[in-house]
C-alpha cells in the first residue's frame, strides 16, 4: 500500500492507534505553549544499534549508484534480461524473446560490459552476449556491427584483469562463429594482444585452442 504524506493528508484530526483522536493545536495555544519556559532537553548519545537502522544503511546502495556506463544502463532496465539466482548456478531471465531484441546497440553495449568486474554485471554481460548470438538470424544482426564491435573487443583483450581477458576471448570465439569469414579482415586489430599474452602460462592453451577455432570458423585467411 502507497504511503500518504501526512502534509497533504484531507483530514486535520490525526487518528492513533489506541482510538484516541488528537486535534492540531491553534495558533493561540501553540503561542501560549511556546512562551512557557522550556527544561533543556538532554542529549541523547548514539546507541550501537544505530548502525544497523536501514534509514542510515542501505544494502543495496552499489547497485543505486553506478559506476560505470554499463551498469547505468543495466540499472535503468536498458538491458532486457534480468540474473536469476538459482540454488546451484545462476541463469538469465529475459524480459522479451531474445530473437525480438535489436542487436543494435545491445549486442555493443554487452560488449563493453565484458570489461565489467563487479556481480552481476560480470555474468549478465558475458551470457546475454553468448545468448543473443545463438538466436536465429544472429550471423545477419551481426555482421554489419563488426566495425563497431571490434574496438570494444580489442580494449576487453587489452585489460589487465585476467578475468575480464577470459571473457573477451570468449566472446570473440562466439562472434567468429556467428559471423565466419567476416571477421578475417578485423583479426589484424585483435591478434597483437592476444600474442601478448601467448607469454602467460595461465592463457597459453586457451589462446591457442581459440587461435585454431578461430581459423576454422574464417578459414585459412585468418
Amino acid at each position: 500500500m502507497e504511503r500518504q504524506d501526512c502534509q497533504n493528508y484531507p483530514i486535520n484530526v490525526f487518528r492513533m492507534s489506541s482510538g484516541i483522536q488528537i486535534k492540531p493545536k491553534t495558533a493561540v495555544q501553540r503561542s501560549k505553549t511556546s512562551s512557557l519556559p522550556h527544561s533543556p532537553e538532554p542529549a541523547t548519545k548514539p546507541k550501537p544499534s544505530d548502525k544497523l537502522n536501514p534509514k542510515t544503511i542501505d544494502p543495496f546502495d552499489a547497485y543505486s549508484r553506478p559506476t560505470s556506463a554499463f551498469a547505468a544502463i543495466y540499472a535503468k532496465g536498458g538491458i532486457p534480461c534480468r540474473l536469476v539466482h538459482g540454488s546451484v548456478k545462476h541463469r538469465l531471465q529475459w524480459e522479451c524473446l531474445p530473437e525480438t531484441v535489436p542487436f543494435d546497440p545491445l549486442l555493443v553495449t554487452l560488449a563493453e560490459g565484458l570489461r565489467e568486474t563487479k556481480h552481476p554485471y560480470t555474468f549478465v554481460s558475458k551470457e546475454a552476449f553468448k545468448e543473443l548470438l545463438m538466436v536465429e538470424g544472429a550471423t545477419e544482426k551481426a555482421i554489419p556491427l563488426l566495425p563497431r564491435l571490434v574496438p570494444v573487443l580489442k580494449a576487453t583483450l587489452a585489460h589487465s584483469d585476467d578475468e575480464v581477458f577470459g571473457r573477451g576471448l570468449d566472446a570473440l570465439v562466439q562472434l567468429s562463429a556467428v559471423v565466419g569469414p567476416s571477421l578475417n579482415d578485423h583479426l589484424k586489430h585483435l591478434l597483437t594482444n592476444l600474442s601478448r599474452r601467448l607469454t602467460n602460462k595461465k592463457f597459453r592453451e586457451k589462446i591457442t585452442v581459440a587461435l585454431q577455432k578461430l581459423e576454422q570458423y574464417g578459414g585459412k585467411v585468418s
